[in-house]
């Protein structure tokens, strides 16, 4: 799998401005005078978001979570590892066909190779590895077939190990995927993360909906 460290947009000051209505640093004091860090991330976008009047859209949405989550570094809030907690993505596809089959795809060498990309190999079980050709790498801390796995995660150019949540969801005979990584630590890492998650997840739908 290719993860490109790339942000979705240049997060600057004068580009903040224009997304927001506000530079980085304004936000942070309006964060600081509405008790930010005690708030938490929900509340703290959310008072960002109505504060600035702008609409919800994937961009703004973009803006003030990467606005909240670095606000946290700015005031070097870390967790008990001694790291940032960072930024969490998501990424979700509906598949025309039952959970069975979805795992029964991932599970296959060659499906799960046209799948991740970069000749992707796992072994399945518990302590199990996932390598690829291009220098992802991951240990199964959890299986549970056709319901969910965990692994951690690494990747070329990341900051540290991850965790990758990957869950197989019925609905009505349907599958719902969803995949997530926590604790990434820069938004460049996030983007990157999610973009190649998206991208194996297409294929994943078009192997398993043949």
């Amino acid at each position: 799998m290719l993860v490109q460290n790339e942000s979705d947009f240049d997060f600057s000051p004068e580009n903040c401005a224009v997304a927001t209505g506000r530079s980085i640093d304004e936000w942070f004091v309006y964060l600081d005078a509405n008790d930010g860090l005690k708030n938490g991330r929900r509340e703290g976008v959310y008072g960002m978001m109505t504060e600035s009047g702008v609409k919800m859209t994937v961009e703004s949405t973009w803006w003030f979570t990467t606005l909240y989550v670095e606000y946290e570094k700015a005031r070097d809030v870390r967790k008990k590892d001694g790291l940032f907690e960072g930024y969490s993505i998501c990424c979700t596809k509906n598949i025309s066909a039952p959970v069975a089959k979805v795992y029964a795809t991932w599970t296959d060498t060659a499906q799960f190779a046209e799948m991740f990309g970069d000749n992707g190999t796992q072994n399945l079980i518990d302590g199990g590895t996932l390598t690829c050709d291009g220098g992802c790498e991951g240990t199964f801390v959890r299986v549970r077939p056709d319901k969910d796995l965990r692994f951690t995660w690494r990747h070329p150019g990341c900051t540290t190990e991850m965790t990758v949540d990957v869950q197989f969801q019925d609905a009505k005979g349907k599958t719902m995927m969803n995949v997530m990584t926590s604790r990434i630590q820069t938004r460049p890492e996030a983007d990157g993360l999610r973009r190649a998650w998206s991208g194996a997840l297409t294929r994943l739908k078009s192997a398993a909906e043949r």
